[in-house]
């Protein structure tokens, strides 16, 4: 077996790239906890396109001979960037949403047990796949194969597989994005909508992805991975794009630190006095009272911070700390107590669940129905019921 080993300028970007994805995706991931599941879902993407292009870097430079034992260990993860950009786009424009997703990665979970083909062949097989793509011209190495790496002939369509199903999901992606950008009257490529603007990119930069996967499929061949090697420097640079975007949104520049600290408790060097605390707390109030920003079917954390002139980090922490909740269950408070107001008032039944749940802020019947049922035990029909009876 030949180990010649190679690294230029671009596998040294891609190798930072990949160690700041997963860096990033923790965070990510972290941050999909309480429920945040659009940061969990972008954390999980992050993390599955550095493994991608993880194995990529490996194969470019030749290091994958060194541990033949993991070839194409990160194939199933092909199969997770469509549902995962998809769930995430849907997730930030509906947070309340409660859905199955486990059925979106039915694909990726059955590839990944099918890959045991793949893992149990002898390194001799694993070389000569690899150099089947990389290296034609090196020579294969003779091998007796006893069980097939590819029993029912599925993984010569991975990229067939892998392009159709990429198809679809940017397809849902697009509708998804375009009715919102109508619904609210927006333009594509005019909106100052921040929440609109980043969808809005997200899905050109992926679009670009996939632009580059045909094009490259199509003029190299199928069987060529010259693509993989630009497609894993491009999202390098996103990957890039988004440290730097985190990072200038980030509240640590805003107090003093040092980076010699280590991570404290929530809130435990937080410079808000009591004082500031009331400031933000009456400011929230207003916000949501008087302009009743909770009606704003976008409406975020980020968002409200904004609108009231102060940082993310300092509005989550008077909400904790002076409201007891998290700023999606004061969302969802507001929203229902508006929403009752308007179901006592509709005395008539005019107002369809549908209509109730988009004049309060929700993008769905059933994420409405279920905050709603949440905070007052019943649903909205119930709740107009009950009046009605009395």
């Amino acid at each position: 077996m030949r180990t010649d080993i190679h690294i230029g300028v671009f596998d040294v970007i891609i190798f930072l790239g990949v160690f700041q994805g997963l860096f990033l995706s923790w965070f990510f991931i972290k941050r999909g906890e309480n429920g945040k599941k659009a940061n969990l879902y972008q954390g999980l993407l992050l993390l599955f396109l550095s493994l991608n292009i993880f194995e990529e870097w490996l194969n470019n430079t030749g290091y994958i001979v060194k541990i033949l034992a993991i070839t194409n260990f990160s194939e199933p993860t092909n199969f997770t960037f469509g549902p995962l950009l998809y769930l995430y786009v849907v997730n930030i424009l509906n947070p309340e949403r409660k859905k199955k997703d486990w059925v979106h990665f039915i694909l990726a979970i059955f590839w990944l047990f099918y890959m045991v083909f793949q893992f149990i062949q002898p390194n001799e097989v694993k070389y000569n796949s690899y150099i089947d793509t990389k290296h034609p011209d090196w020579g294969f190495l003779d091998v007796t194969q006893g069980i097939s790496e590819d029993p029912i002939g599925l993984r010569r369509y991975i990229n067939q597989l892998t392009a159709i199903q990429l198809i679809i999901y940017l397809t849902f992606v697009i509708i998804v994005i375009l009715r919102k950008f109508r619904s609210l009257g927006h333009k594509l490529f005019k909106t100052d909508n921040e929440s609109l603007i980043l969808l809005r990119n997200t899905l050109i930069h992926f679009l670009l992805v996939f632009l580059i996967y045909i094009a490259t499929k199509a003029y190299f061949g199928m069987r060529s991975d010259v693509g993989g090697y630009l497609i894993a420097a491009y999202i390098s640079f996103m990957i890039y794009s988004t440290s730097y975007q985190v990072l200038n949104k980030s509240e640590f520049f805003n107090q003093p630190g040092s980076f010699l600290s280590f991570p404290l408790m929530k809130y435990q060097k937080s410079s808000l006095s009591e004082e500031n605390k009331e400031m933000i707390l009456s400011k929230i109030r207003k916000e949501m009272d008087g302009n009743k920003y909770f009606t704003n079917n976008l409406a975020s954390l980020s968002g409200l911070a904004k609108q009231i002139n102060e940082t993310s980090h300092h509005v989550s922490q008077v909400i904790n700390e002076k409201l007891n909740k998290n700023f999606f269950e004061l969302l969802a408070s507001y929203r229902v107590e508006h929403a009752k107001k308007l179901i006592e008032k509709d005395k008539d039944s005019k107002l369809t669940v549908e209509e109730l749940a988009d004049l309060v802020g929700y993008n769905s019947k059933s994420s409405f129905n279920n905050a709603f049922k949440n905070i007052t035990s019943q649903t909205p029909s119930e709740y107009r019921k009950s009046l009605k009876s009395l």
